[in-house]
């Protein structure tokens, strides 16, 4: 068996809310590739928006959510499904924390982040566990095992700091996607794997990872492959033998960099969620925000002038992003 696995995020470029980064892993034949498993799991999961009723959409998260009710039902059956596949069954949003002490402190700093969101919430736990059981039964007859899969939420408290100190966003999301990998390496070492395949959507401009790899993965020696414009690959030695390739659009061809996009914008979603219940509560007529740039400088400006106390009580950097 090998391991396939995949690393995105959601939420890079926001002005409020955190940044999350999921991190997906599936044990497969040694012939699977990782594109394979849409056509693997043809009986449980489709691309196809359309079969949403009746199958588990796995695609972009941009394509998978829409900002409407049926788009917000598609994302958590989705996620649910696959972390019931796991063995760990959602009971609330933040079960899906792959360092859940790492979260719980940074979440102490960001009051709205102290009413956790049940999962799920926008299908019943029925529906679930029907596309859940249809998983399982897909995952069986491919020889398939789902080995990972969480995120990891970085709320503007932690991530300011971090921007600040790498120089940029996609550095500081560096970061944590590193730490994705090194989660799915583990995985792939835990579950005797024979080899590791890992796809990562690039981050930001960057185009060599080398140098980068070696100091987030210390116990491997890297090997390069090739470096382009489009995609970088190296091969990976040590405890167990990986291949790591980045490139731009990942989440178009590697099903598990999808399956992680989808993870990282359902917990992206919930912490938003979060965030506009708590102001709403407290502020008459705010309308909510999904905290980017326009419209997060729009609700700014009319939580300043329907609440200016408030927004003078708070700390600006748990809220808005200095980058």
């Amino acid at each position: 068996m090998i391991l396939v696995g995949g690393v995105d995020e959601a939420g890079l470029g926001p002005l409020l809310g955190p940044l999350c980064i999921g991190a997906a892993g599936v044990l497969v034949p040694d012939d699977a590739g990782d594109d394979q498993l849409w056509d693997r799991l043809e009986r449980a999961v489709t691309r196809d928006l359309k079969r949403d009723k009746e199958r588990i959409v796995v695609d972009d998260s941009k394509r998978v959510f829409t900002r409407n009710e049926r788009g917000r039902r598609r994302l958590e059956t989705t996620v649910c499904a696959f972390a019931s596949a796991t063995g760990r069954p959602l009971a609330r949003v933040e079960d899906l924390a792959l360092w859940p002490d790492d979260e719980a402190a940074a979440r102490a700093d960001h009051p709205w982040r102290d009413d956790p969101a049940p999962a799920p919430h926008h299908v019943s736990e029925d529906f679930v566990e029907l596309r859940a059981d249809l998983l399982a039964r897909a995952l069986e007859a491919a020889d398939a095992r789902v080995a990972l899969f969480g995120t990891r939420t970085v709320e503007p408290g932690e991530l300011n700091p971090a921007m600040d100190a790498a120089g940029s966003k996609s550095g500081a999301a560096w970061t944590w996607a590193a730490a994705g990998l090194a989660a799915l390496l583990d995985a792939a070492v835990d579950a005797g794997a024979t080899r590791a395949d890992l796809t990562l959507d690039r981050q930001g401009g960057r185009a060599k990872y080398g140098a980068a790899l070696a100091r987030a993965l210390p116990g491997y020696t890297v090997h390069l492959v090739g470096e382009s414009n489009e995609v970088s690959r190296y091969r990976l030695t040590g405890p167990i033998e990986a291949r790591i390739t980045c490139a731009t659009k990942a989440d178009a061809t590697s099903f598990t960099t999808a399956l992680a996009s989808c993870g990282a914008k359902y917990a992206r979603e919930a912490s938003m969620d979060a965030l506009n219940r708590w102001f709403a509560a407290r502020v008459e007529g705010l309308a909510p925000t999904a905290g980017y740039t326009t419209d997060g400088r729009r609700f700014l400006a009319d939580l300043a002038q329907r609440a200016p106390g408030l927004l003078d009580e708070l700390d600006r950097d748990l809220l808005v992003r200095r980058r």
